[in-house]
């Protein structure tokens, strides 16, 4: 079945998965996110892939998350399962079981939900003209689990926690300063340099590679649990006003107003 939101190439033992969705800066749908999982499940079949390449369309954006004007009372709505919303956990989960590396190449904003997808692949590289940050709590929303607990494992708890409390956007030096990406390359020089780490990957003993990713993710597999909880409360917060408000706010090109929510 052919894709409508992702591209997915494989050449030289090295699959690209590309969100498509330049337009919304390639922010993601159930339906996204269905076929991001599905193409994860062909490069992991494919013998012949050894790494995967994870990147987003255009100039500006790498990923920024789920797309907004898709999630209403309840959570975000799916084109394609009536009775399903995003399915992140399963995206996530493919990202780290896959036993051959992903290598993020970050090409622009990576915000939000696009965020914890580069901090979840095994490296990040990333263009000069990338940036990070997380907005969850501006939009009514947060991502726990792999998106906080991972995250402090990555830069240390209280960079972690700056990054969420705050709101802010790094730049890429920044990231680089903080450990949340292994190397920064000149923008139009990107995705070379990401299919050249890829190849090195190529090199070397599958069946090590195998071992290696599995023994580094031994460690964290206590926040896929966290992330099936939050994701559960997560579906409660999403009908309550104060989640609404983020939500609205961003629609509405205004700042959220979330101070008659406070207790």
């Amino acid at each position: 079945m052919p894709f409508e939101d992702i591209l997915y190439d494989v050449s030289e033992s090295v699959a690209t998965i590309k969100i498509n969705r330049p337009k919304v800066h390639n922010a993601f749908t159930a339906q996204t996110v269905d076929e991001m999982v599905q193409a994860f499940m062909q490069a992991w079949s494919d013998r012949s892939v050894r790494a995967v390449i994870l990147t987003g369309a255009g100039d500006k954006a790498f990923c920024s998350g789920g797309d907004l004007s898709t999630r209403a009372v309840g959570g975000y709505q799916n084109k394609t399962r009536s009775d399903l919303g995003i399915d992140i956990e399963a995206l996530h989960s493919a990202i780290r079981d896959i036993p051959k590396p992903v290598i993020a190449a970050v090409n622009g904003y990576a915000v939000g939900g696009g965020h914890v997808l580069h901090v979840l692949c095994d490296m990040t590289i990333a263009s000069d003209k990338a940036k990070f940050g997380q907005v969850g709590p501006r939009v009514g929303s947060v991502d726990a689990g792999f998106g906080t607990g991972y995250l402090a494992a990555v830069v240390g708890e209280k960079k972690a926690r700056e990054i969420w409390f705050l709101c802010r956007q790094y730049t890429a030096e920044q990231a680089l300063a903080m450990g949340l990406v292994n190397a920064v390359v000149p923008h139009d020089r990107l995705m070379e340099e990401a299919r050249s780490w890829a190849s090195e990957v190529v090199q070397l003993s599958p069946t090590a590679i195998k071992l290696a990713k599995q023994s580094f993710n031994a460690a964290s597999e206590k926040f896929r649990a966290m992330e099936a909880f939050a994701s559960t409360a997560l579906s409660l917060y999403y009908g309550t006003g104060e989640a609404m408000e983020g939500r609205n706010a961003f629609m509405e090109k205004r700042k959220p107003d979330f101070s008659k929510f406070t207790k």
